[in-house]
Order: structure tokens, then C-alpha cells, then sequence
């Protein structure tokens, strides 16, 4: 027996982080998709030129340089991430 319905998950929360031979632009064309999608905060970590990318939906990408912590913000309100040791 097989249901007649399909369940559709996406992530609200999306996190990449970059390497040297990652195509940056390609990556932040997948980020503004996954916004496309339903995905409602996405952090592009950018190692290389120590910045990071922050995507919301209906918001210009804010872009911070060298951040020592990132919030999940209202969509995860308790959870931070660590960077100091990233760079």
C-alpha cells in the first residue's frame, strides 16, 4: 500500500562554508534558490576572504567581515556560532 500524498521537507536554516576551490559566485546563486525555496536564513561562510554572506527572504545579503559570532537571529534564538577560531 502506498500513500497518495507526498510530504515536502526544507530546511529553514541553511549554512555553507567555502573553500579555496569553490566558485563563490556559484555558491551564492545556490543560496538565493535555496531562499527561493523556502529556506529562511542562510549563512554563506566565505574562509578565504574571511567574510560572511547572511540570506533573508524579501533582504539585500548583508555581508560581515571577520565576525567573531553569528545569531540564528529569531528563527533559532538561542543558537550562536563560534567563528573566532575559524579565521
Amino acid at each position: 500500500m502506498c500513500p497518495d500524498f507526498v510530504v515536502e521537507l526544507r530546511p529553514l536554516w541553511y549554512l555553507r562554508s567555502s573553500t579555496p576551490s569553490d566558485n563563490l559566485t556559484e555558491l551564492q546563486a545556490k543560496m538565493k534558490k535555496y531562499l527561493e525555496n523556502g529556506v529562511r536564513l542562510g549563512w554563506l561562510i566565505d574562509r578565504p576572504q574571511r567574510s560572511v554572506y547572511i540570506y533573508r527572504p524579501g533582504a539585500a545579503v548583508e555581508t560581515l567581515e571577520s565576525p567573531e559570532i553569528l545569531s540564528g537571529e529569531s528563527l533559532l534564538p538561542e543558537f550562536t556560532l563560534d567563528l573566532s577560531k575559524t579565521w
